[in-house]
């Protein structure tokens, strides 16, 4: 095969190869899109949510807050005098989980080889901590606000109230709830 032929099949493929594969969607404004980019996210999701309960588009809204649907998210590092000091803490992947409550996660849940970077595993993942969410706190699948707030905080921080002068976190809550009714009103539109 001359080089121009191989050119032009790897330029056809490329759209294909790049849904398949880990990078980063484009369309991540959209869950429609997002979901027709990413096509096997869509059985992940659809599957995480019936596992576990939970509002598809509240989970998608979180991992969409955390890390932009990037796989290798990790929080800044930190500076003294231009000097990396750092990261604040071990979060990582789509849903920045720490690694303590992935570790939590993988027992809890069985997954013992869940990766973070794992685009079916974080979902599963994010669908797990609101189940838990909703046992131990009682809150609803499809409340985004409180949801992310005990998300961010964790169940004991939620439930001692750590949000409530943190006028940062609870505009983030606001954000991801608004991110989720748009995620909520496409997929209505579009199917999961």
């Amino acid at each position: 095969m001359n080089e121009t032929r191989r050119a032009l099949l790897l330029a056809a493929l490329a759209p294909l190869l790049a849904s398949c594969a880990g990078g980063r969607p484009r369309q991540i404004e959209n869950a429609c899109k997002l979901l027709r980019e990413k096509r096997r996210w869509r059985k992940h999701t659809k599957r995480a949510a019936k596992k576990w309960k939970a509002d598809p588009a509240v989970m998608l809204a979180i991992i969409y807050k955390e890390s932009s649907f990037d796989a290798k998210a990790r929080p800044p590092r930190r500076r003294f005098l231009g000097i990396p000091l750092g990261r604040p803490s071990t979060a990582y992947g789509y849903p920045q989980a720490l690694d303590q409550t992935w570790d939590f996660y993988r027992k809890d849940s069985g997954n013992f080889i869940a990766q973070r970077d794992d685009f079916k595993d974080a979902i599963d993942f994010v669908g797990w901590y609101l189940a838990r969410s909703r046992r131990q706190l009682g809150i609803k699948p499809s409340d985004a606000y409180r949801n992310y707030l005990a998300y961010h905080e964790g169940w004991g921080g939620y439930s001692r109230g750590t949000y409530k002068r943190n006028s940062w976190l609870k505009g983030a809550a606001k954000r991801v709830s608004a991110q989720a009714e748009r995620y909520r009103r496409q997929i209505k539109r579009c199917g999961l």
